[in-house]
């Protein structure tokens, strides 16, 4: 993996966090940092995704993000929940611009050279490259990297344990993003024994490619 955005330098997985009680995010990501994983996106899929990523921004050792970010308004919301970095399923100018305002790691999520161009001119070369695995795997990315050598990707959509280590040894990553070591269930039942397992399992998979 190569780089990082400051607040996710050092972190090589990002777990996607669909939350359903607000209740459970300091458990989560105490179970995270027990299983080696130092931070999350919590997608804002459900009311409680901002309640619980204020309570895991004061989480000592866990870098909080948020993500499915497609407004301006969402954006404003995270920030003032204590985001330090956000991570969107497409490129939008506005929102882009709107993050780097608020001081957060702004990652857009791009699926097409144009898209990727567009970052670029907005002066993003961090991108989530989404959804991974329906736009042609490993392959497709090698294609990209061609026009684009200096862009690093954050692969997301289609990754997950039996692929994370492929993606993870790609020179163009800098981390990966999935949701297979949060289960939405796990999460609900507070079963954060099993989250810190999927964790370090997530973690040792990817271990010799990353090292």
């Amino acid at each position: 993996m190569s780089g990082a955005p400051a607040s996710l330098a050092g972190q090589p997985i990002v777990p996607v966090v669909v939350i359903d009680d607000a209740a459970q995010a300091v458990g989560l990501a105490e179970a995270l940092l027990a299983g080696g994983i130092g931070c999350a996106e919590f997608t804002l899929r459900t009311p409680a995704a901002l309640d619980a990523l204020a309570a895991v921004s004061a989480v000592p050792g866990f870098v909080a993000g948020v993500g499915t970010v497609i407004t301006p308004s969402q954006l404003h919301a995270a920030a003032d929940a204590g985001a330090r970095f956000a991570v969107a399923p497409g490129f939008d100018e506005e929102v882009v611009a709107l993050g780097l305002e608020r001081g957060l790691d702004v990652v857009p999520g791009v699926a097409t050279p144009s898209e990727l161009s567009r970052a670029l001119r907005a002066g993003i070369d961090h991108v989530k490259l989404y959804p991974a695995g329906a736009l042609g795997g490993t392959d497709y990315l090698d294609a990209l990297v061609g026009p684009f050598p200096g862009v690093r990707f954050l692969p997301s959509g289609g990754v997950n344990a039996s692929t994370a280590a492929t993606w993870a040894g790609h020179p163009a990553v800098f981390a990966i993003s999935g949701s297979w070591m949060v289960p939405r269930d796990a999460i609900a039942a507070g079963d954060f024994g099993r989250i810190a397992e999927l964790a370090r399992a997530a973690v040792v998979s990817i271990a010799e490619v990353t090292r």
